[in-house]
């Protein structure tokens, strides 16, 4: 279909989201179970209930407008989550793996945070000021995930630094 207004590019997006968001709650629990800290480990299986709760709020977003959640394949995060598992597997387990799983999870929350500003911004274009919040939601939650994660790889890395 053509994308001939900033409505049908929304919805695009919004379906784009939608993919994304399915293919982590695959990944995140794999990730989970390679990771070798506490933290990383909690970290991944709370991102992943929230996750499930981005599905869902999509869902609520899709409903607003009058259409049926869709996705196309997203793939950006396909390509993100690839390079990333390429990674994690070269990685030796332990502490190296650990890094290199927060290093994907860092890649997967900024592509993430682009994609909730911009359909967002969209939103907000829109006049859609209940979609807007339910979109924001998830953006501060994005933030807040990338932010985790980043403190895992501060803890890993002093591990590292004190083993050596």
């Amino acid at each position: 279909m053509s994308v001939n207004t900033i409505d049908r590019l929304f919805l695009e997006e919004l379906s784009d989201l939608y993919s994304a968001e399915h293919q982590l709650t695959k990944a995140l629990p794999k990730l989970a179970k390679m990771a070798t800290s506490n933290q990383l480990q909690t970290a991944l299986e709370h991102h992943l209930r929230e996750t499930e709760g981005h599905v869902q709020r999509l869902e609520q977003v899709f409903k607003a407008v009058g259409e049926k959640p869709s996705s196309k394949t997203c793939e950006g995060m396909k390509g993100i989550l690839a390079e990333g598992e390429s990674s994690v597997k070269s990685a030796e387990e332990g502490n190296l793996r650990d890094l290199a799983i927060v290093a994907g999870g860092n890649r997967v929350e900024h592509y993430e945070m682009a994609a909730y500003g911009t359909v967002r911004a969209y939103a907000e274009r829109l006049g859609k000021s209940q979609i807007v919040e339910l979109l924001e939601k998830t953006l501060q939650e994005e933030k807040a995930a990338d932010k985790k994660l980043t403190e895992c790889a501060v803890q890993v890395q002093s591990q590292l630094a004190r083993a050596a």
